[in-house]
């Protein structure tokens, strides 16, 4: 048994076919096949049942793989240690960020970062929560960038931020008149929300939850963007919350729309999150070094009140 085949056995397994897996980790199909058959031999198993399509795991094999990924992780930690022990920041890695952070944050820092460590190879991906956790688990991503906390025990968080809630509350609004708004002014039956699969609008739920109860029914209003959101808003379609760094590129003649709560501010945890095998730390750190350096610059709030990204 070797890691080589156990990386072959990972990529067939994610990919659910050999010529596809051999593209992905550069080796010929042929090649590819006769490792795994091998490794099946040496076993006295079969890893893969070969008659379905897509291809398919068996029970023992889908036992086989989760203890394979451990294996394989466990394998690039010695290379990992050594890079530390050098202080060599480099080599590639894949960070993911939740949609409603990603326009605003990467312009912040991403320029100043990709300079000064040059040896890293930065692959960034849009994803949301559910599916960076999936990929942080399955070692298809070294980090991201997500709303805190998860309550998960594999994975590991270390506080970047904390981003206020904003009010977007047109002129027409009843909430117009107020120079800074509480969260018992809140209703939910007249919020505009991002549509399902966002954290921030889960939060933003959450926070309306404990001003009056919740009916889900009353949402036909949803958008997968704040520019959108915004946009509905001006029309008189109701109000909506803005994350605070995305308020600091609005239009200026919307900016007078914009209410600050009274504080404590209600306000997003925002995380760089990891697996706890803690792959790759140096670049973790250099990560989280960059942008939490630029961004307590940007944001002066103190007193804030974190609300929970996870439906309740």
């Amino acid at each position: 048994m070797t890691i080589t085949q156990l990386k072959y056995v990972l990529a067939v397994a994610e990919h659910q076919n050999f010529t596809k897996a051999a593209e992905k980790t550069f080796v010929t199909q042929p090649t590819l096949s006769m490792q795994i058959q091998k490794l099946e031999e040496e076993l006295d198993i079969l890893i893969f049942d070969r008659s379905k399509k897509p291809i398919a795991l068996t029970e023992v094999g889908a036992k086989l793989v989760q203890q394979a990924r451990n294996i394989v992780n466990e394998s690039e930690r010695i290379q990992d240690i050594v890079d530390q022990q050098k202080g060599f920041i480099g080599g590639e890695f894949k960070l993911g960020v939740i949609p409603t952070i990603m326009p605003t944050l990467l312009p912040m820092f991403l320029n100043n970062f990709i300079k000064k460590y040059q040896k890293v190879k930065l692959k960034i991906e849009e994803l949301n929560t559910e599916a960076i956790v999936e990929r942080l688990l399955d070692g298809h991503l070294d980090a991201a960038i997500a709303a805190t906390p998860l309550e998960n025990e594999s994975i590991k968080e270390r506080v970047l931020y904390y981003e206020p809630f904003v009010g977007y509350i047109p002129s027409t609004h009843r909430l117009n008149q107020k120079k800074k708004i509480e969260t018992t002014d809140l209703d939910i039956d007249d919020m505009l929300l991002l549509e399902d699969g966002h954290c921030f609008r889960d939060g933003i739920i959450n926070l309306c939850k404990t001003q009056k109860s919740y009916d889900e029914d009353h949402f036909q209003l949803e958008s997968g963007s704040f520019e959108t959101l915004v946009k509905l808003a001006n029309e008189g379609l109701g109000m909506t919350l803005l994350p605070y760094l995305h308020t600091l590129d609005i239009k200026e003649n919307e900016k007078n729309n914009l209410r600050y709560f009274n504080e404590p501010s209600p306000a997003r945890e925002v995380s760089l999150i990891f697996n706890k095998s803690e792959l790759k730390m140096q670049i973790i750190e250099a990560l989280h070094s960059s942008i939490a350096g630029v961004v307590k610059g940007a944001i002066a709030f103190q007193n804030v009140q974190i609300i929970s990204p996870l439906q309740k």
